[in-house]
């Protein structure tokens, strides 16, 4: 099986990226972050967008969802959008900017899931229920996964 390329393999929004980056060097001052120069610090934009862009699918990874390459450049167009927001200082905290971002990341997480069910380790994951328990599924809780029995 071949991997799906990633977001970060295809494309960035970088314009957008770069400028929120400079922006949020210049409106920083009080926060902590500038409490000490660090010999590689980098702007949290930055870090927003690369954390993003590698944990979602590219369109074109999903020819089945995304047919053509028009409509690949359109859900690529919206992924950036996501990116845009995610990048801006004052979204740092914005739940629903985040939650659309959450929202991607899962997308992209349930497809792997489900296209290496059949995979040998699959039954080695952390949802799988250890012997003589009940029966898990994933489900999402304000921090992340939680094992719930199937009721």
């Amino acid at each position: 099986m071949i991997p799906k390329k990633k977001l970060i393999e295809v494309a960035l929004p970088l314009e957008a990226i770069n400028k929120a980056s400079a922006r949020e060097k210049s409106i920083r001052h009080g926060h902590p972050s500038t409490l000490h120069l660090w010999w590689a610090r980098r702007p949290l934009a930055a870090a927003r967008a690369v954390i993003f862009a590698q944990m979602v699918d590219d369109p074109s990874a999903n020819p089945d969802l995304f047919p053509t390459e028009k409509k690949q450049e359109k859900e690529r167009q919206r992924l950036f959008k996501i990116i845009e927001d995610l990048v801006q200082w004052e979204n740092t905290t914005n739940e629903k900017v985040l939650q659309a971002a959450r929202e991607e990341i899962w997308q992209s997480w349930r497809r792997a899931c489900a296209e290496n069910a059949d995979h040998p380790r699959a039954k080695d994951s952390w949802l799988t229920p250890s012997p003589g328990a009940a029966p898990c599924r994933s489900r999402r809780s304000g921090s992340g996964l939680r094992r719930t029995p199937v009721t």
